[in-house]
C-alpha cells in the first residue's frame, strides 16, 4: 500500500497577542512560533499504522519554504517512510487552489493508493485543500474521518456528518480521506527520533520539476488574494444574569426585547 501524507506548517497563535502587519494583508510574524498543523498529526499517525498493518511505504508532502522542511523530519520522526518538499520561491502566495494544483502534480507522478490530510489547518480554518485535491486527482473523497481502516483493498471510513451524526462508508482505492482530531493518538516524537532522521535526504521539487513556469506559476497558484485582514472590534462586556433560574430566564426575554431579538 502506497500512502500519501500532506503536512503544513502553521503558527502557534494560542499564546500570543496577534497583530496584523503594515501591509494590512497578513499578521506579524516575528514573535509567533511554528510547529505542524495539529490535524495533520493525526493523519500522520493514520498513514503510519496502515503501513504496519499491511505493509507498504508512507510519503509525507508539504507545500512551503525552506524552512518548511521542519515539518516533514516531524512526519519522518513519526515513522513516515520518504519525504517530499514542494520549495519554490513561486509559490509564495499560494492560495487553497493553488497548494492542491501543486499537490496533485507532484502525487500524480508517483504511485498511490491512499492520501491523507489533516480537515483543516489551524491558520487558515478553510478546509478546502482536500476537496479540491481530490477533485484533481479525479479519486472519491472522504471528509472529517473519525475512523479509518483498509479492509479488501477498500477503505471503509466513519465520519462526521451534519447534526452532531456520523456514518460509515467504503470507498474504493485510490482515494482521499481528511482526518478528523480524535481519530486515533498521535505517537511521542523524541529528540533522539529527530536526529535519526536528521541527515535523511529530503527531494525538493520546483516549479520546473512540476511542470510549471516559474514566470507564470503565481498567477496561476494565487488567485485569491486578501484585499484587508483586520481585528473585530471589541464590544462591552457581557451581562451576567444574576438571580434564580426562573429569574434569570424572565430577565433575558427582558434584554432580548429591549434589543430587538423578540
Amino acid at each position: 500500500m502506497e500512502i500519501i501524507v500532506c503536512v503544513k506548517r502553521v503558527p502557534d497563535v494560542a499564546e500570543v497577542e496577534v497583530e496584523v502587519d503594515r501591509s494590512g494583508r497578513a499578521l506579524e510574524r516575528q514573535d509567533l512560533a511554528y510547529g505542524i498543523n495539529e490535524w495533520d498529526n493525526f493523519a500522520i499517525e493514520a498513514a503510519v499504522s496502515l503501513v504496519e498493518a499491511h505493509g507498504g511505504r508512507s510519503t509525507a508532502v508539504t507545500v512551503g519554504g525552506p524552512e518548511d522542511e521542519e515539518v516533514l523530519r516531524r512526519a519522518l520522526a513519526m515513522g513516515v517512510n520518504e519525504a517530499l518538499h514542494l520549495c519554490d520561491p513561486a509559490f509564495a502566495g499560494a492560495d487553497a487552489h493553488g497548494v492542491a494544483l501543486l499537490l496533485q502534480r507532484a502525487i500524480a507522478a508517483r504511485p498511490f493508493d491512499l492520501v491523507l490530510t489533516g480537515a483543516i489547518s489551524s491558520d487558515q480554518r478553510n478546509g478546502q485543500v482536500g476537496g479540491m485535491l481530490a477533485a484533481l486527482l479525479g479519486i472519491p473523497q472522504v471528509a472529517l474521518a473519525t475512523e479509518l481502516k483498509v479492509e479488501n483493498g477498500r477503505a471503509v471510513v466513519r465520519h462526521e456528518v451534519e447534526g452532531g451524526l456520523e456514518r460509515v462508508v467504503e470507498l474504493d482505492l485510490p482515494a482521499l480521506v481528511s482526518v478528523q482530531t480524535g481519530i486515533n493518538e498521535p505517537r511521542y516524537v523524541s529528540v533522539r527520533g529527530i536526529r535519526k532522521v536528521a541527515d535523511q535526504a529530503i527531494p525538493v521539487l520546483d516549479a520546473a520539476s512540476l511542470g510549471l513556469d516559474a514566470a507564470q506559476a503565481q498567477a496561476l497558484l494565487a488567485q485569491v488574494r486578501i484585499e484587508e485582514l483586520f481585528l473585530p472590534q471589541r464590544g462591552k462586556g457581557a451581562e451576567m444574569l444574576e438571580g434564580s433560574d426562573e429569574e434569570k430566564v424572565l430577565k433575558l426575554i427582558e434584554r432580548l426585547r429591549e434589543r430587538g431579538g423578540l
